[in-house]
């Protein structure tokens, strides 16, 4: 995504989950914006509903591969595993192969990279970690995303692999604030067709 105009993209890691995913989808409604979801396979297979919610609310679905591992300390079979039956679940829930993946940990190497694209999707980082897995507090997450504000940034924030209620609430309170601050919210957009 280029840096220019102010516009930011929201991501939210490891779910869909049943108990956070809705709450976090009902506040990106409220407000009509998009996010990213980098979804498990594991989880997704599991809540299926809510990445057919997330396409009908023209959110993007990216690959977390199935299980969450440390990609790093897999062979090429392993990942492609990881990879493939995530992209085979989000396909049949979401409607289309996943065109963006993220890896677990951000612990990105060369496979996953070639992988990746081998399975057409490119590679999303992020630019500002609120930290969210670590329970920090909600102040301290609406902090995180007001402190980095900034065209071009992509946020990170997770909706499952743990209580993520300090999300819910912080996106509650930094969404409007963003909004109103000039921030256009979208999805990615690709490179190459």
């Amino acid at each position: 995504m280029s840096g220019r105009g102010r516009t930011m993209l929201l991501t939210f890691d490891d779910g869909p989950d049943p108990r956070y995913t809705p709450d976090i989808l009902d506040t990106l409604a409220k407000y009509d914006v998009r996010a990213t979801f980098f979804v498990c396979g594991e989880m997704a297979d599991h809540n299926r509903d809510l990445l057919s919610r997330m396409a009908d609310e023209g959110h993007v679905v990216g690959n977390h591969t199935w299980s969450h591992p440390l990609l790093t300390r897999l062979g090429r079979r392993r990942i492609r595993s990881e990879m493939e039956r995530t992209s085979e679940v989000v396909e049949q829930a979401y409607g289309e192969l996943p065109r963006w993946f993220r890896a677990p940990y951000g612990a990105w190497n060369r496979a996953a990279f070639q992988l990746g694209a081998e399975l057409g999707m490119e590679p999303l980082a992020w630019t500002v970690d609120t930290l969210d897995w670590t329970t920090p507090g909600t102040g301290t997450i609406v902090d995180r995303v007001a402190d980095g504000a900034a065209p071009g940034v992509v946020v990170l924030s997770h909706d499952a692999g743990g209580d993520r209620s300090q999300s819910v609430r912080a996106l509650r309170s930094y969404l409007p604030e963003l909004l109103d601050s000039g921030y256009h919210l979208t999805v990615p957009r690709r490179r190459y067709v």
